[in-house]
């Protein structure tokens, strides 16, 4: 057991130096760590933790490590995961903060930069279009390029969107309810 929360710590510690462009960019590392590489949740597993971890204030790559980490090793294991996605992160903030004035316009920095956007880009987009995948279902597909849409060109709330979707989510799975009740 106790090998098992040492490898939660360093896996997720090894991912949290990974973690440029916020966890939704994590979210395709943490999926190849936890489903293909060490086979810790089935893949269907891993987009519910998703799902679950998304719907919870507080960043998505915190949660995820916890949930997954008590999962497989029970608070202890929990709290080791989310300490190793953390360390990582703070740490470089820390040094990127204290120093970061003196290196910004240096051109090789700002081209890594740009760089790294790139990336970052890349990965959100890994992460959307995998979910997107996940969710074969006519209705959730359309409900969701509806929603991009309002959001990309309405300057719509995403908060009240949020709320939105919970509430057309509760409206469909009462009305299976009573379609399954009433045969």
């Amino acid at each position: 057991m106790m090998n098992q929360r040492l490898s939660l710590f360093l896996r997720f510690l090894k991912l949290g130096f990974f973690t440029i462009g916020g966890g939704y960019a994590m979210v395709p590392l943490i999926e190849r760590e936890v489903v293909d590489e060490s086979h810790w949740l089935e893949r269907s597993e891993y987009y519910n933790t998703i799902i679950l971890t998304q719907s919870v204030p507080g960043a998505i790559a915190v949660n995820t490590a916890y949930v997954v980490g008590s999962r497989i090793a029970g608070i202890s294991g929990g709290l080791l995961a989310a300490l190793g996605v953390i360390i990582p992160s703070f740490a470089i903030i820390l040094v990127i903060a204290m120093s970061f004035s003196s290196f910004r316009s240096i051109p090789l920095v700002e081209a890594i930069f740009r760089g790294i956007r790139s990336a970052v880009v890349a990965l959100i987009a890994a992460a959307g279009v995998r979910l997107a995948r996940e969710s074969l279902e006519v209705f959730t597909l359309v409900s969701a390029a509806a929603g991009l849409a309002v959001l990309l060109f309405l300057n719509f709330s995403p908060y009240l969107m949020v709320l939105i979707f919970i509430a057309i989510g509760m409206a469909r799975a009462f009305l299976a309810h009573r379609r399954g009740s009433t045969k």
